[in-house]
């Protein structure tokens, strides 16, 4: 099980709504009483280059901490995750599906992970979907995450999160376990070929640097996950990062990293800091 920890630790360190906005994955903040302007970058979690461009690093350089959606350097991180990947009451992925799909999803993990689903029964779905996503690029996966805190790490700089373990986690006990399941015996069933589309896409999209597009992306994905349930994965976490951004960025100068599909939209991370009074503009 420590094994599992790690590797979903390694993956949170390495996995969005209608307002036009420019093309750009790093903003500027600024205004609204801060004496000094703050970053907020759109991350991939996972990709085949993470590569940080110029304008960056100098956002880093001008910045004096990195704020990342979790904080990567809290020492209890294995521990609470440990403790909020299990499903509650009890349930299991065998008591969620038929025996012949548990059949195909324990020799699928088996295959992809060395684990069987027996050894996983009581993972949230969710979580054994998110240890398969090295297997779903055609590279060696390298993380954003990972670049700016080796940078903020070199800069001596503080490290610190948006939200704790278990308050993310918690979202996959908001997520009907049934579809989680579902999810992850169509990934064993087609032996990731959708996802493996899908995450292609995303890609480069990203690489485009086009939040809109990012935003649409996610509402029109294939997997219920993502499309039905974007009020949980996003929406309603921009919401709760809004006053603690504001919080952070009015103590120091602050770089703030978060996946690429909370910037856009209506409801995004860029249009509630300019509904709470910031000059938010695009960086290029």
């Amino acid at each position: 099980m420590k094994k599992i920890v790690l590797l979903l630790c390694s993956l949170f360190l390495g996995v969005a709504y209608g307002q036009k906005s420019e093309n750009s994955l790093l903003w500027k903040i600024s205004g609204n009483g801060l004496k000094e302007p703050s970053y907020l970058f759109g991350t991939i979690h996972i990709t085949c280059d993470a590569t940080l461009s110029e304008k960056v690093k100098t956002a880093l350089d001008k910045t004096q901490q990195l704020c990342l959606e979790l904080d990567m350097d809290d020492p209890n991180l294995q521990v609470e995750m440990m403790n909020s990947m299990m499903m509650q009451n009890g349930l299991t992925m065998k008591s969620l599906t038929k025996p012949e799909d548990f059949k195909a999803v324990d020799a699928f993990l088996t295959t992809n992970l060395g684990f069987s689903a027996e050894m996983l029964n009581p993972v949230k779905p969710f979580m054994v979907s998110a240890m398969l996503y090295p297997k779903m690029l055609n590279c060696e996966t390298q993380s954003v995450e990972a670049e700016l805190i080796k940078i903020a790490k070199a800069q001596n700089e503080e490290v610190i999160g948006l939200e704790t373990v278990s308050e993310q986690l918690a979202v996959f006990d908001a997520i009907p376990y049934q579809e989680q399941m579902n999810e992850l015996v169509i990934t064993a069933k087609d032996n990731m070929q959708r996802d493996k589309t899908e995450l292609t896409e995303m890609m480069a999209i990203y690489k485009s640097e086009n939040v809109e597009a990012m935003v649409t992306f996610t509402e029109k994905s294939p997997n219920a996950m993502t499309s039905k349930y974007g009020d949980v994965l996003l929406k309603n976490r921009n919401q709760n990062w809004i006053s603690r951004i504001t919080t952070i960025a009015k103590n120091k100068p602050t770089f703030f990293g978060v996946g690429a599909a909370h910037l856009g939209g209506k409801e995004g991370v860029i249009a509630l800091l300019r509904k709470a009074g910031f000059t938010v503009e695009a960086v290029y």
